[in-house]
């Protein structure tokens, strides 16, 4: 391809990019350090805004439960994507089907799927689990307002969400792996179990770290579910750093928008910290694959 021809065919998204990441990012980073306040000039304040971030308990709590919830769906995803991509890659003729069926909950919108979610909890709707909780003798639980319960339904309704995205991505690695990889694990007297742990997982690293590395960021990103899903969310402790972030810049008149920007990139950090290993493998494996 020419030069021309490349950047013909580049510069498009090239200024899509520019316009949508690097001039919003740009302004965060500039207003993390002034006092901004809506159609008003930011005056430069250093580093308060880190400052009141970092010693504001409740940005502690939402750090830890955004932290907590990602890594115990990451795990989640990973080891029920896997399992049930395996019991989908031995279907046939079904296969479509059962396919279809499992992307209803990615294709919905995240908003819509945790409201209809939330009916499962909520007496108000049936709250078909509470019923099933005294079936076996069981008290109803407060879903909505004991924080352990209520992260519960956080985490079961982010892998409910985001389970066929991760199967999809699996059921191709799995696809991929070479027959004879296999058959010779077998050959060798290896058990099931075996040639998954030694053989096939050890072929699809790259894979699973695709999935872990979209996991956690997604993950991390948690806002608009919990709007439904956690309704005290800041009472209860259950509130994640994107709500935060709204919170203290746009909800309830808050206009600063100063400690916002300030938390974002202090959450980019955060992400960039959680990441750097599941990067530097992947780096690690395209260098071998040279």
């Amino acid at each position: 391809m020419k030069p021309r021809e490349f950047w013909l065919l580049f510069s498009p998204s090239l200024v899509v990019m520019v316009g949508l990441l690097v001039l919003p990012l740009v302004r965060t980073l500039q207003w993390s350090v002034e006092s901004v306040r809506y159609g008003t000039p930011g005056t430069f304040v250093g580093l308060a805004n880190f400052t009141a971030a970092l010693g504001d308990a409740r940005f502690g709590r939402a750090v830890l439960f955004t932290v907590v919830i990602t890594v115990v769906t990451t795990a989640v995803l990973l080891v029920l994507g896997y399992l049930v991509a395996i019991g989908v890659n031995r279907l046939t003729t079904s296969r479509p089907l059962v396919l279809g069926i499992m992307l209803v909950s990615y294709v919905l919108p995240n908003l819509v799927g945790a409201v209809a979610y939330s009916w499962l909890f909520d007496d108000n709707f049936g709250g078909l689990v509470n019923r099933f909780v005294e079936f076996l003798g069981g008290s109803p639980v407060l879903w909505f307002t004991d924080q352990v319960p209520n992260a519960a339904v956080v985490v079961s309704n982010t892998v409910w969400h985001m389970l066929p995205f991760a199967m999809l991505i699996v059921l191709a690695g799995l696809q991929s792996v070479p027959t004879e990889l296999r058959e010779a694990a077998t050959i060798d007297g290896a058990s099931s179990l075996q040639t998954h742990l030694r053989v096939i997982i050890p072929t699809m690293r790259g894979v699973l770290g695709f999935v872990t590395l979209i996991s956690i960021m997604d993950v991390l990103r948690t806002f608009d579910s919990l709007i439904p899903l956690s309704p005290q969310a800041a009472a209860i402790g259950n509130e994640s750093i994107m709500m935060y972030v709204y919170s203290v810049a746009f909800a309830d008149g808050a206009q600063n928008l100063g400690l916002g920007s300030a938390v974002n990139v202090l959450t980019i950090g955060l992400i960039l910290v959680m990441l750097i290993p599941f990067i530097r493998g992947i780096f690690k494996e395209a260098k071998v694959a040279r």
